[in-house]
This record gives structure tokens, C-alpha cells and sequence, in this order.
């Protein structure tokens, strides 16, 4: 999973904010990734329960706006 969610730092904006948010919090690299991997299980949750195709805007939309802390 920590692979997984490593490149989905390359292939989504969301997840990058989502991981830098977390390291602005003063998370360690592992643990902000192991942060990112859990959200990417709950976005895959989320389609298998809904049936939908994963959708970016859909799945981060939630974090988009939040200012770091």
C-alpha cells in the first residue's frame, strides 16, 4: 500500500495536497503516507460501494479546501 499510495503523489494533485497537508502537521514521511494509502482504501471503499468509477475531483474534493494547520 505505501507504494501505491508513493505514486499516487506523481499522478494526483489531491493526494499531494492531502500528504502535505499532513506533513505540515508535523507527521514523519511514513506516517503521512500511511495516511495517504488509508484515504486511497477509503476512496476504493467508496466506489465499490456506490459502483462508480474513481473521479479526482470526487475523491479529494472534501480536503481541497481545508488550509493546512
Amino acid at each position: 500500500l505505501q507504494r501505491q499510495a508513493f505514486s499516487a503523489l506523481r499522478a494526483s494533485p489531491g493526494a499531494r495536497r492531502y500528504y502535505d497537508r499532513q506533513r505540515a502537521r508535523e507527521a514523519g514521511y511514513n506516517p503521512a503516507l500511511r495516511q495517504v494509502g488509508n484515504r486511497l482504501v477509503g476512496n476504493l471503499h467508496g466506489c465499490l460501494k456506490t459502483r462508480t468509477t474513481y473521479d479526482e475531483a470526487t475523491a479529494w474534493s472534501h480536503h481541497a479546501h481545508t488550509p493546512a494547520v
